[in-house]
């Protein structure tokens, strides 16, 4: 797990241009949502920009400081899992998104999981599983 410290994320009060700067300062496509209170309350992607300023018609980047990330979060393409997660279950979940959301048992937003991590587990448990049945031959 990434633990929040090292993690790029957004705030649910933060306006549309502030997650904007910060994805785009960062190079991320998707990133969480906190709230005030620490919970993960979604995500946001470049593609909830994209379609909330096509919908709307923003022509410039200075209307949106008007407008609040509130107004795009994602609630239900990737919720947040609890830290005692099934390494099946996160595979499963891993395989819909670039990362999985970690809370604590409170909700509050801890850290992610990507895709890569969990991929590099199973490969080394695979591997382990190869070395125990060539062993046993």
């Amino acid at each position: 797990m990434i633990p929040k410290i090292n993690v790029a994320y957004v705030h649910a009060d933060d306006s549309m241009r502030q997650g904007l700067e910060k994805m785009r300062s960062h190079g991320y496509t998707t990133v969480p949502v906190i709230s005030k209170e620490g919970i993960c309350v979604g995500t946001v992607s470049e593609g909830d920009y994209l379609w909330y300023m096509v919908e709307n018609g923003f022509p410039d980047m200075r209307r949106l400081e008007e407008v609040g990330i509130s107004a795009i979060i994602n609630t239900t393409r990737n919720p947040a899992v609890t830290i005692d997660v099934s390494p099946i279950e996160l595979y499963s979940r891993i395989t819909e998104c670039t990362f999985v959301p970690i809370t604590d048992d409170r909700g509050c937003f801890v850290g992610i999981v990507t895709r890569r991590a969990v991929l590099s587990y199973f490969r080394d448990k695979l591997s382990e599983y190869i070395a125990d049945a060539d062993v046993g031959d």
